[in-house]
C-alpha cells in the first residue's frame, strides 16, 4: 500500500463519487487502522490512523478509557477475595480490559488533570507493509465506507426532489419491476406505479415522477412512478407558464392512468382563461402532455366554487341539465338521453372520475327517466393513498428482491 498516492486517491475519489473528501480520508483511516490491528495489535483494542494529507505521514494511536472500580468491574479480584456473588448492578458494568481501559490513578501520572470516561490516545510503532491479507481487509472497509458514503449522498440529492419529475433510462425488467438508471443511482417503478397498457423498451429514456427516497441497502434507493395523479400535474407544470407562475391553478384532479384524466383548474386574474391556457394554442400544450402518457385522455374543466357547477362541468366532454345536491356530500345528476352513455362512460369510467374529482358520491339519471337508477350510474367516492401503494410494493418487493 503506498501511502505516498493516498493523497491523489482521495481527492480522485471524491471527484468521482460525489463525496466529501473528509468522508472519503475517514473511510481510509478506518481501513488502515483495520489492517494495522489486524496485523499487528490484539482484537480487544482500540486503534486509530490519522493520514496527514500534506505531508503524507501516516499515525497510529491506541486509545483507551479512564476508568476505576466504580465504572468497571474487576471479576478475577472479587473471586479471589472470596468467590462473592457479583451482584446485578456489577454485572452492568463493563469488565475491565486493559487493552481499552487504564486505571484512574494510572492516567493521573500521565495527565494530572484527567477526568473519568475520558480516552487518551498512545502512539504505537509505524509500519508501512502490511502484507497481503492485511491490504485485503483495508480494501474492503474502505469499499464499504465509499459505498455508505455514496448512498448517503445519493440519498441527500433525491430527497430535494420528491414530488418532482426526473428523466432516465429504463436499464432492466425483473418480476414486473421497472429498473431505471438515473446517472448516480438506481431507481425503481413498481407494476403499480407503472401506466397499464404501456410497454417500455431497454435504454428508452423516459420521464418519471419521484415518489420516495428511502434508505434500505437492498432495494434502489428512488422509488418512481408514470401512474400518479400528480405526474401529470408536474408535467403541465413544465408545458404551461401560467400554471408554473401560480396564475392558473390546478385545484383538482383525478385520474385513471393509461384511460382518462380529469383535472379542473382556476384562474386568479379575470382576464386569464385557465381552460385556454391548459390547452394551449391548437392544442400543443395538452398534446404534449397526452403524448408523454402514452395518448391518455385530458378532460380539462372550469373548477367552480359552486358545488352543482362543478359537478356539472366535472361530467365534460357530457352535457349536464341539471344537478340536484343531496344531504352527506351527494348529488343526482340529470342528462339528456342521447347523453347518458356519455355521461356514464366506457365501463362507467366518466362517473368515477367526476366523482374523485368533485369529492361527492354521484348519481347520473336520465332526464326522461328520474326515477329509474342506471346500471354503474351511482358511484360513492373511492381514493387510495399512493403513499400506502407504495408501501406494499416496497413490502413485496423486500420480500422477493436480493441485494444489488
Amino acid at each position: 500500500m503506498d501511502l505516498k498516492t493516498l493523497a491523489s486517491a482521495v481527492n480522485q475519489i471524491s471527484e468521482e463519487r460525489g463525496i466529501e473528501p473528509k468522508e472519503v480520508l475517514a473511510g481510509i483511516e478506518e481501513a488502515i487502522a483495520a489492517a494495522y490491528k489486524k496485523q499487528y495489535r490484539e482484537r480487544s483494542e482500540i486503534v486509530k490512523s490519522k493520514f496527514d494529507l500534506k505531508t503524507g505521514a501516516l499515525k497510529f494511536r491506541q486509545v483507551k478509557t479512564v476508568v476505576d472500580e466504580t465504572t468497571v468491574r474487576f471479576d478475577e479480584a472479587e473471586q479471589a477475595e472470596g468467590g462473592a456473588t457479583i451482584s446485578s448492578v456489577e454485572e452492568e458494568k463493563p469488565r475491565y480490559n486493559p487493552d481499552r481501559h487504564i486505571l484512574f490513578e494510572e492516567a493521573k501520572k500521565i495527565k494530572p488533570d484527567v477526568a473519568l470516561d475520558e480516552e487518551l490516545e498512545f502512539p504505537l510503532e509505524e509500519h508501512e507493509d502490511f502484507g497481503r491479507i492485511a491490504a485485503q481487509t483495508a480494501k474492503q472497509v474502505i469499499l464499504q465506507k465509499l459505498k455508505e458514503s455514496e448512498r448517503e449522498a445519493v440519498r441527500a440529492e433525491f430527497q430535494g426532489k420528491e414530488g418532482e419529475i426526473i428523466s432516465g433510462v429504463v436499464q432492466r425488467f425483473d418480476r414486473g419491476n421497472v429498473y431505471v438508471d438515473l446517472g448516480r443511482t438506481l431507481g425503481v417503478m413498481f407494476p403499480n406505479e407503472c401506466i397499464p397498457g404501456e410497454h417500455y423498451r431497454l435504454n428508452e429514456r423516459l420521464r418519471f415522477y419521484v415518489l420516495a427516497v428511502q434508505e434500505d441497502a437492498k432495494l434502489p434507493g428512488v422509488i418512481l412512478s408514470r401512474s400518479h395523479p400528480q405526474f401529470v400535474v408536474k408535467l403541465f407544470e413544465l408545458e404551461v407558464p401560467e400554471v408554473a407562475e401560480g396564475v392558473v391553478e390546478i385545484k383538482a384532479m383525478a385520474r385513471e392512468s393509461g384511460h382518462r384524466t380529469k383535472v379542473s383548474v382556476y384562474s386568479k386574474e379575470e382576464k386569464v382563461d385557465p381552460v385556454g391556457s391548459m390547452v394551449g394554442q391548437r392544442g400543443t400544450r395538452v398534446m404534449a402532455v397526452t403524448n408523454e402518457l402514452g395518448n391518455e385522455k385530458i378532460d380539462i374543466i372550469e373548477w367552480a366554487e359552486e358545488p352543482a357547477k362543478f359537478i356539472a362541468n366535472a361530467f365534460s366532454p357530457a352535457k349536464v341539465i341539471s344537478v340536484e345536491i343531496l344531504p352527506r356530500r351527494e348529488a343526482r345528476v340529470f342528462v339528456a338521453e342521447d347523453q347518458l352513455s356519455l355521461a356514464l362512460g366506457k365501463g362507467g369510467e366518466n362517473v368515477r372520475l367526476a366523482a374523485k374529482l368533485t369529492g361527492f358520491k354521484i348519481d347520473v339519471r336520465s332526464q326522461s327517466r328520474p326515477e329509474e337508477i342506471q346500471q354503474g350510474g351511482v358511484v360513492d367516492v373511492e381514493e387510495t393513498p399512493a403513499a400506502n401503494i407504495v408501501a406494499e410494493e416496497i413490502k413485496k418487493a423486500e420480500q422477493t428482491e436480493k441485494p444489488e
